[in-house]
Parts: structure tokens; C-alpha cells; sequence
């Protein structure tokens, strides 16, 4: 609680000092600990001692080695080549380190006098990520705590925009004022868009599943016919194309999409989660080529972008769309300050108090650019593509969808039941972190079964990382087939 420069240099010297406890704990040869979901957690759970909190601590080196050392021996390692399972990337270390520095400073983004530096910092990387995106000037967006609070947000600001051209005021009247609006989405859109519509009073009944297509894509036919069978009273409200579905890295037709959603008076929301960061690489932009039409899109930069979660943002085409959440406190931003720029960023979230997670962002693209980022994403659909081609070579191994972005579905031919204990066996024994999905194989609307994933997000990886993963699969695969064919 020194001045700046020493509160600063006391946290570095904590930092190294948790360093040091880390370096002398027994770190795990795979990407997890080896045992069962009770025995790890109940490890965890014993090493921290009993729950309660402590009369008297024990010191913060004594804490910061124990905890450095539980998370290193217990916790989970993103950066083994091995840990493939998720859309969760291992952290640069310069996001890490200018994420220690916001934290120390304690600054919010809600009003001038709680931390101008964020509150300009953010303004900077929204518009720097909106040109990006190839919107306008007139564009803003704002950083949240993840990209299902960013759709939630997206969606509510579609039902408010769309309210107040219907002549409602949903913030006075209410959701009921509003009928029954209905929101569309693929049958492969993430489920927050179901969740967020739950939130936000409309009721997941109002979410419509549009099929997909053999690339599982959004149809944009289905679509179209779908809203032609509305019912008089029913509202359409938005659509959500994926761009970057979570199992396959599919991006829906946004252009086309668009085009409808323009012409039903529809707010378009593009759920980017996971392929803005393909407009970092040359290779991979054309794959979102429309993103630019959208009303609303979701970036999720913990995801493609390698940050410390969380790193989501809102882009909004128009920064007039966050009227309904502007908000006047006495106490926060009286409008005399205002009007004098003594402003803040409370009117485009809801949140109040609000970390300067821009921070990290921001020192990231100043340190990599666009370049350095897009090789490192380059590198991982290369990677992808490698274990596309090596599972189409195994006959042991069925693909089921290859590398759009940078994952790949697949599994082992045999039961559902084999596919999921492959995956908890290695879980248990904490060599691999595989992800598991279902998904149909044959063609859209044959039964799904149980599939593998690989999630390759780690540009320290290598193709013979990718080859040891695949060969470990299968000998475990076999292993596992034995027994239930002993069994």
C-alpha cells in the first residue's frame, strides 16, 4: 500500500517470490495431475488446511509458495502440447504480466476519478479492434467478463433497438410490452444465446434452431422459410450467426444472413467468440468475410489473441445502441462533470466497478501486431491441419469434421461408450486433455454420436507433438477396445 512505484516494486518482488515456490513444486508430466476428480480436488482441498479462515495468517511468502505450489502440482498446464481439449490457449507472458499491472493498480472503468489511463486505454483498443472488423467510425464496444455476457449484452441491445422503433420503452414498460419476440440461431450456436434469452425475460421458447448445412453452416434457405411461417403476433428480433462454432470452427454466411436479417427489420449479431482472431492472419480473414455487416459481434480474445481470461468485447456497428444503458449517479458522473469530459465508461456496460482488462489487450498488439499474432495463429491451423491429415491415414481413426480454424473432431471407431472412457482415461491419468463432443457424421440429421476433439491453440507445439498425441489416442484406444471386448 506504498506510493506507485513502490506499491509496483512490491509486486514484482511477490511475483518472484511466488515464482520461486512454483519452481520448487513437483510439476506434473502431462497437462493435468494424474488421479481421480475426488483425489485431486481432495488433495487441493487438504493442503489449504480447514476451512475457515485463520485468526492469524500464515504470512504472505508462506502463502504465495503454498498456493503456487498447488496450482502448479494440481492445476492444469496450457502449455504442454498435450492439453488440446478447449477453446483456453496459453497465456503470453506480456498479457500476463501487464494484467499483474492493472490489477496493482486497482483502477475501474466506470467513471474518470476511478482510473482515466483504463478508461482511455479501452477507447483505444475498441477502436482499434472495430477498424479491424472493418466497421465504421460511428462504432464503439466495451470489454466484459466473457463472450456469453457479451451475447447477452448483444441481445439485449437488439431488444431494446428493436423496441424502441416499435415505439416501446422496454426499460419503463418492460419485456412483456414487447409480444413475443423470437430470436433465431444455428442449431450449433452456443448456448448462451438460449441462456441470454432466459435473462433477459424473453424465455428460451423464443430461441428458433435454424439447421445447418453439410459444412454446418447456418442455412440461410431454412432461414428464410422459418420466418416466413411466423405468426402474426410473433416479433422477429435478431439473428445470431457463429462465426467459429465451438466444436468445428464453422462460420455461418454472414453476407447472406445478413441480407435477410436486413430485410425482416432484424438486429444481425455475430457471435465472433472465436473467429475474430482469424482476421489476424491473412490465410484465415477471408473465412469471416462479412463480418463487417453486422449490427453486434462477440470477440473473445482469450481465445485467438492468447490473454489471461477474461478478454471479451462487445463491438457495436452504431455507439448510439447503448442508450438504454446509460445511467446518471449523483455520486458516479453528475453531468456538469460530464459535460466538462469528467466521464467514464458506465454508460456502455452493466457492470459499475470494472477491472481495466483492456490493459492486457492492449500491451499485447502493441508487442505482437497484427503479424506476429496471425503467425502464431497460422502456426496452429497448420498444426490442425496435420492431425486432419494424420487421422484421415489412421484406419483406427474416423474423422468427422477437419480444420476450418484450428480444431479437429474425430474418434475412435468403435461404440460412444468406448469414445467417452478413452477420454477419462486419459483424464485420470493426466497425460492428455482431449475435448468430447457429438456431432453427426454421415450427413445433417443422422443420429450424432460421441466424438474426440482436438482444440490446437498452443503455437509451441510442434507436428511431432501432434503425431505423439494421435499415437497415444489410438494405443489407449486399443487398450481400452481389449478390455471391453474381454469384458
Amino acid at each position: 500500500m506504498a506510493g506507485t512505484g513502490e506499491g509496483l516494486a512490491e509486486v514484482a518482488a511477490a511475483l518472484t517470490r511466488a515464482v520461486g515456490g512454483a519452481s520448487t513444486a513437483l510439476r506434473p508430466s502431462g497437462p493435468l495431475p494424474s488421479g481421480s476428480p475426488q483425489d485431486v480436488l481432495g488433495a487441493v482441498t487438504s493442503r489449504l488446511g480447514p476451512a475457515v479462515i485463520p485468526a492469524t495468517g500464515i504470512g504472505a511468502d508462506a502463502a504465495l509458495h503454498r498456493v503456487a505450489r498447488l496450482l502448479v502440482e494440481q492445476g492444469i498446464d496450457l502449455t504442454h502440447p498435450f492439453a488440446a481439449a478447449h477453446l483456453q490457449p496459453p497465456p503470453l507472458a506480456v498479457a500476463v504480466a501487464a494484467d499483474a499491472l492493472a490489477g496493482a493498480s486497482n483502477a475501474s472503468q466506470d467513471t474518470y476519478d476511478s482510473g482515466p489511463a483504463g478508461i482511455a486505454v479501452e477507447r483505444w483498443l475498441v477502436s482499434a479492434l472495430a477498424g479491424l472488423a472493418g466497421l465504421e467510425k460511428r462504432a464503439d464496444g466495451v470489454l466484459t467478463p466473457g463472450g456469453s455476457l457479451s451475447n447477452l449484452m448483444a441481445i439485449m441491445l437488439a431488444r431494446d433497438s428493436v423496441a424502441r422503433r416499435l415505439g416501446i420503452d422496454i426499460r419503463t414498460d418492460g419485456v412483456a410490452a414487447l409480444g413475443k419476440p423470437v430470436v433465431f440461431c444455428s442449431e450449433l450456436a452456443h448456448f448462451s444465446t438460449h441462456r441470454a434469452c432466459a435473462v433477459l425475460g424473453l424465455g428460451e421458447a423464443a430461441v428458433r434452431a435454424v439447421p445447418v448445412d453439410a459444412e454446418r453452416r447456418m442455412r440461410p434457405d431454412a432461414l428464410a422459410e422459418m420466418l416466413a411461417e411466423l405468426n402474426a403476433d410473433e416479433i422477429p428480433l435478431a439473428v445470431v450467426a457463429t462465426a467459429g462454432t465451438t466444436d468445428f470452427g464453422s462460420v455461418d454466411p454472414l453476407s447472406e444472413i445478413c441480407e435477410i436479417a436486413r430485410e425482416h427489420g432484424m438486429w444481425f449479431h455475430a457471435d465472433a467468440a472465436y473467429g475474430f482472431g482469424a482476421l489476424f492472419s491473412d490465410r484465415l480473414a477471408p473465412k469471416v468475410a462479412g463480418l463487417q455487416l453486422a449490427d453486434s459481434i462477440t470477440v473473445d480474445l482469450h481465445k485467438i489473441g492468447w490473454q489471461p481470461s477474461a478478454a471479451s468485447v462487445l463491438l457495436v456497428a452504431d455507439g448510439t445502441a447503448f442508450t438504454s444503458l446509460e445511467r446518471q449517479v449523483d455520486y458516479l458522473n453528475p453531468a456538469d462533470d460530464g459535460e466538462q469530459g469528467y466521464d467514464g465508461l458506465l454508460g456502455v456496460s452493466l457492470q459499475t466497478t470494472r477491472r481495466p482488462d483492456a490493459v492486457k489487450v492492449a500491451t499485447t498488439l502493441l508487442a505482437y501486431g497484427r503479424t506476429g499474432l496471425g503467425s502464431m495463429l497460422d502456426t496452429c491451423h497448420d498444426l490442425a491441419l496435420h492431425a486432419e491429415a494424420r487421422i484421415q491415414d489412421e484406419p483406427e481413426l474416423e474423422l468427422v469434421a477437419g480444420a476450418n480454424l484450428t480444431t479437429v473432431v474425430f474418434r475412435y471407431r468403435g461404440s460412444d461408450e468406448l469414445n467417452g472412457a478413452l477420454r477419462r482415461e486419459l483424464l485420470r491419468s493426466g497425460r492428455a486433455l482431449l475435448g468430447r463432443t457429438s456431432a453427426f457424421v454421415d450427413k445433417p440429421g443422422s443420429p450424432s454420436v460421441t466424438c474426440l476433439k482436438f482444440t490446437l491453440l498452443n503455437p509451441n507445439a510442434g507436428v511431432a507433438d501432434i503425431d505423439a498425441l494421435i499415437d497415444l489416442v489410438i494405443s489407449t484406444g486399443r487398450t481400452l477396445a481389449h478390455q471391453e471386448g474381454a469384458a
